[in-house]
């Protein structure tokens, strides 16, 4: 069985999460082209190697960060939004 690490409930089996995609930028909302937020919503770069993505727990609805190897589909590391977005993180 893969477990899986929630920042609030601690480890937990992988089928409890739901994968949200890929944390990015967004873009400026008043200045930015259709054809660029259509991209932010919908393109993934499906990047090889580590990525950072949000994650779901399903059963409480609480969604956070995870460092994720898309090479070996290791989980790294995850975090609260509250702390990777206070750390040095793009």
């Amino acid at each position: 069985m893969k477990i899986m690490h929630c920042p609030l409930n601690g480890p937990r089996n992988i089928q409890e999460f739901v994968w949200m995609g890929d944390v990015k930028k967004v873009p400026d909302q008043a200045n930015c082209s259709d054809a660029e937020w259509t991209d932010y919503l919908f393109i993934e770069d499906n990047t090889a190697g580590e990525v950072d993505e949000w994650w779901l727990h399903s059963p409480s609805n609480y969604l956070f960060v995870a460092r994720r190897n898309r090479l070996t589909d290791e989980i790294l590391w995850t975090k609260k939004p509250s702390d990777y977005f206070t750390d040095d993180a793009p």
